[in-house]
């Protein structure tokens, strides 16, 4: 029988994905320890985020219900492995909580994921109040007896 892998990345947490950890029901934090070392020892990767948190990966646990995000990054100098795995946090997935405390832990200000949905979320300029009159430019109602042909700037022409 062998023993366990050895590890192929350091590992680190941002100190407040500790605290999630710790605060975390028993049975979530065993998995996400035993998930931690299937990672650290390059046997299993989160699939990658997209969008703003892109470089990230996920790892699921408890039947998908938590969630934990890491990234790999280069490790420091000091270490004995030439990257680590970063843990930004352990949280559940319910209405993306997870996915919110991580762009906030990282700074990234949380948009949409693409220009188009920018622009469907965004509020159209016609809507703002304008200088002039909403009926500006509008085509109005003509009186049943003139002809267009009077109605030209230049008058009826022959």
């Amino acid at each position: 029988m062998t023993g366990p892998a050895e590890p192929v990345y350091s590992l680190s947490f941002d100190p407040r994905a500790l605290n999630d950890l710790l605060a975390a029901p028993a049975d979530v934090r065993d998995v996400a320890l035993s998930r931690l070392q299937d990672a650290v020892t390059g046997q299993r990767h989160g699939p990658e985020l997209t969008g703003t948190l892109a470089g990230f990966r996920k790892i699921y646990i408890d039947s998908a219900r938590w969630r934990m995000v890491y990234g790999l990054r280069p490790a420091p100098e000091a270490s004995a492995h030439r990257s680590e795995v970063f843990v930004v946090a352990l949280r559940p997935r319910a209405q993306y909580e997870i996915y919110k405390v991580v762009a906030e832990r990282l700074g990234i200000e949380h948009r949409p994921l693409s220009a188009l949905a920018h622009a469907a979320r965004a509020r159209s300029p016609q809507t703002a109040a304008h200088p002039y009159p909403i009926t500006a430019g509008l085509p109005t109602a003509r009186p049943a007896t003139t002809s267009p042909v009077s109605l030209h700037p230049r008058g009826p022409s022959l």
